[in-house]
């Protein structure tokens, strides 16, 4: 019997969706993985209905879900969530812009048996040189400590203990946002678990692979808030 299910949320940005799948079905445990294909191009499609096949993952095309535009996050945690509460094994969101290493689904899941009333347990992200990248810069000194943090977790690399899929509904989330992973965090913390950050458990983050707009947040500020506020987008 699997110990978790493993997600990952694709939209297009092909290369690195390649990557993820790739190291996630070359790491060890004992887990189900599903990717869940949020309206992205043909040439995206038909990669992931073959490499299904050939390397045993499940695919969930959200197109035959639902007619809502991407992105389609709340749907893909609604899912999700209940796959996991259905095998009562925590779940593990590995978003396409990050690459695992071969011991990190197993370090999650020894994290979350080790530390006390976990919600959240989240690897840390590092660029091609190790340095701790987007969005975990605020943290400045390396160590291969696991840290009881306020800070939000992203869902780059996270896993959601069952404990806290039984108390708290996907369903209760926000229909006019985007993103969840900084309320859902909140969440944890008010219902009363323990979001951990996993210093010693680095994966590698490509941010906004799949939506390449975001870099303008650092590029060009001013006009990423314009498009963010007029064109209702990254809505968090």
């Amino acid at each position: 019997m699997s110990e978790a299910i493993v997600i990952t949320p694709v939209k297009d940005s092909l290369h690195t969706t390649q990557r993820t799948i790739k190291a996630i079905m070359e790491a060890g445990g004992d887990f189900s993985y599903y990717v869940f294909n949020d309206f992205s191009q043909p040439e995206t499609k038909q990669y992931l209905d073959s490499a299904a096949k050939e390397l045993g993952f499940s695919v969930i095309h959200l197109e035959d879900i639902t007619d809502t535009p991407s992105p389609n996050y709340k749907i893909v945690l609604q899912k999700a969530q209940q796959l996991a509460l259905d095998a009562q094994v925590p779940l593990i969101i590995i978003e396409s812009d990050v690459v695992v290493k071969k011991d990190t689904i197993q370090a999650l899941l020894d994290i979350m048996k080790t530390e006390q009333n976990p919600g959240l347990v989240g690897a840390i992200t590092v660029d091609v040189n190790g340095d701790y990248n987007f969005p975990y810069n605020f943290e400045k000194t390396k160590s291969d400590a696991v840290v009881d943090t306020s800070h939000s977790l992203s869902f780059c690399c996270t896993l959601i203990s069952v404990p806290f899929l039984k108390k708290f509904d996907f369903k209760e989330l926000a229909q006019d946002k985007d993103w969840f992973d900084v309320f859902i965090s909140r969440q944890s913390k008010k219902i009363g678990f323990t979001n951990y950050l996993a210093k010693g458990v680095r994966v590698l983050h490509l941010p906004h692979s799949s939506r390449p707009w975001k870099n303008l947040k650092y590029k060009n500020p001013v006009l990423y808030y314009l498009k963010k506020i007029f064109l209702k987008r990254d809505r968090i």
